[in-house]
This record gives structure tokens, C-alpha cells and sequence, in this order.
């Protein structure tokens, strides 16, 4: 009977610390995760990129977001560019083999990163140094690093232009926690989609001019 109460405790306060940690990211992340989500939907409709990267659990998260940008989250509507860096198993593999783990996500980059597109990179500690050179080499290229976190402060939340954190103590609370935010940055980019798109709003002759832009010549 004991054993069955302890698992009780335990959900318990998985739940609770859930909980708070959503509390807490509807006052400080929320109005964060928004703003992305409007940014992409000026960034993506015209030609721009979203690149995305993390580590385990994070690395999930990561194709999470590129998935519901390539396919769709709850609308038809257009497909959109955002890649998943760590989901190329022979470029990682390669870089890896060639160059070190801490260049896996760098190398590409360098590669797909392109002046005013969007890298964005999940850790729950902030501490990964794959990340941290992404970060740096996103910088260098003129992309706009984006950073989800676990508590700050941490190296990652410095080295990103923007970072969203969740404070919680548990990896899998923040974890839980980036997946709600994922969810929250697709609405919020459906959302601002759906205003550009408004007969007359700017927004319609920035998705016109980038559907011009990706005509082949």
C-alpha cells in the first residue's frame, strides 16, 4: 500500500511543479512565445527560415516546431521552411566524425543560415556547447538566434538575441513545459498569419512578394 502511495506523491508533485512552472511562463514567456510567432509569420510567408536544433528530449521539440511549420498545426494553409538540424543523421554523423560534436549544428548553419532567418535552439540547462557554437555562428551570419531554456541565467540564454526561459527545477518539467510553448508559437504564427493575409493588410503583399521570390528563374 505504501508503494502505491509514494507513486500517488510522486505524480502529485510532478503535476504541481508543472503547474507553477506554467504559471510563471504565462507571466514572463508568454507575451515572448507571441511575439515569435508574428515574427515568423512576417519572416517565413516572404522566403525566410526557421532552423532549429537541440539535444534528447529538446531535439524532439525541435522537430516538433519544423514538423507543425512543414505540414500544418490545425489550418491548411501553405508549407513553410524550417529545418531541424539534429534530424540529418549523415550530415551530424559526418560533421561529428569530422570536425567534433561541438560543430554539428554550426557546420549547418554555416550551410542553410541565410542574412534575417531564424535559428532557434532548445536546451534545458542552456549549457550545451554544440548550441553554444550554433548561437555563434548564427550571430556571425546575421541570423537571429532565439534561444528556449531551462532557469537562467545560463550561456545559451546570453549567447541568443531573445530567450523564452522556464524556470523549474525537474529537466522533464521543462521539457513538458518548451512543449506547451512549441504548441503556443504555432497558434500565435497561424494567428498573425491569418491577419497578413487580411485583404489590404501589408502582410498580403509580403506573402505575394516572397511567392514571387521563390519562383525558379
Amino acid at each position: 500500500m505504501s508503494d502505491v502511495s509514494d507513486v500517488h506523491e510522486s505524480a502529485h508533485a510532478h503535476c504541481q511543479s508543472l503547474q507553477e512552472a506554467l504559471l510563471r511562463f504565462r507571466r514572463r514567456g508568454l507575451h515572448d512565445v507571441a511575439d515569435w510567432g508574428g515574427q515568423l509569420a512576417a519572416l517565413l510567408p516572404v522566403g525566410g527560415r526557421l532552423l532549429a536544433a537541440g539535444n534528447g528530449g529538446s531535439a524532439a521539440q525541435a522537430q516538433h516546431l519544423t514538423a507543425e511549420l512543414v505540414g500544418r498545426y490545425r489550418q491548411e494553409r501553405p508549407a513553410y521552411s524550417a529545418i531541424a538540424l539534429h534530424a540529418d543523421t549523415s550530415s551530424v554523423t559526418a560533421i561529428g566524425n569530422d570536425y567534433g560534436f561541438d560543430q554539428v549544428f554550426a557546420r549547418q548553419v554555416a550551410a542553410h543560415g541565410r542574412p534575417g532567418d531564424v535559428l532557434l535552439l532548445l536546451s534545458t540547462s542552456g549549457r550545451s556547447q554544440n548550441l553554444l557554437t550554433a548561437a555563434e555562428t548564427g550571430r556571425a551570419a546575421g541570423l537571429r538566434v532565439w534561444a528556449l531554456t531551462g532557469p537562467t541565467p545560463n550561456p545559451l540564454a546570453r549567447a541568443a538575441h531573445e530567450v523564452v526561459a522556464v524556470e523549474a527545477e525537474s529537466t522533464a518539467t521543462v521539457q513538458e513545459a518548451h512543449l506547451v510553448a512549441v504548441h503556443l508559437l504555432c497558434e500565435s504564427f497561424d494567428a498573425a498569419r491569418a491577419r497578413h493575409r487580411t485583404p489590404g493588410a501589408a502582410g498580403s503583399a509580403l506573402e505575394a512578394a516572397g511567392a514571387r521570390r521563390e519562383r525558379p528563374l
